[in-house]
């Protein structure tokens, strides 16, 4: 599993594509919705080292929102941490690298989709 999967289920599931706004950085890649343009996942390459594991090569994760009430539960699953590069307090850091079944990355990603959805209040 790796960021083609990401990238493959956002494009079915919500319409969106991968976008590289980082000047100078064409592998960290943002999922963002198509009418706010608010960011939902970020995906990046990064040493495993930035998580506590042994260093080794880059590996991909993927950035995503998470509801503080229920964050401490995936915590403790292997392969998911307190985000890199963002809050640690609402975002999540998940490895990409098959540690994390597809199954839990899909509802991941669609918790973090409807939390940073600007209508979610008006959805309700």
């Amino acid at each position: 599993m790796d960021r083609k999967f990401v990238f493959e289920l956002c494009k079915e599931k919500y319409g969106t594509e991968p976008d590289y706004p980082f000047e100078d950085d064409y592998i960290s890649a943002v999922l963002r919705h198509s009418d706010s343009r608010k960011w939902y996942a970020l995906v990046m390459n990064v040493s495993p080292k930035v998580f506590g594991l042994p260093d080794g090569k880059k590996t991909d994760v993927v950035n995503l929102k998470i509801d503080p009430m229920i964050k401490g539960s995936f915590i403790n699953e292997k392969g998911i941490f307190p985000a890199y590069h963002m809050s640690k307090n609402c975002w999540i850091s998940v490895l990409l690298d098959g540690t994390v079944s597809k199954e839990t990355i899909s509802f991941l990603i669609d918790i973090s989709f409807n939390l940073t959805d600007k209508n979610r209040k008006r959805k309700k």
